[in-house]
């Protein structure tokens, strides 16, 4: 899935100190599960994310990942708070190759 668009209601919020805080139910939405699966799946150790700040050109920019298994949930978000772009990919699993 791959939206070009802002997305109308982004599964995270800034703190007072600028951070992003994720919202379970919203972000769960993207993937698909509910709120409890992946609470579920955090508890477990097997929910990961990245913030990444951007340079250069990407000044004011950052990139939001989560993965979960062969799910990765990515977004862009822009200088004023706005998502500029944001993706689900779904990975084949490591160590298996595709047959030919």
């Amino acid at each position: 899935m791959t939206t070009g668009e802002a997305s109308p209601e982004p599964p995270f919020v800034r703190d007072a100190d600028g951070s992003f805080v994720l919202d379970a139910a919203r972000l769960a939405k993207r993937f698909g599960w509910s709120a409890e699966e992946l609470r579920d799946l955090m508890r477990r150790g097997l929910v990961t994310s990245r913030v990444e700040r951007g340079e250069a050109e990407d000044e004011g920019r950052w990139r939001l990942s989560v993965r979960c298994g062969n799910r990765c949930w990515q977004a862009v978000v822009q200088p004023d708070g706005t998502v500029a772009d944001e993706q689900l990919d779904f990975a084949p699993p490591q160590g298996r190759r595709e047959r030919r």
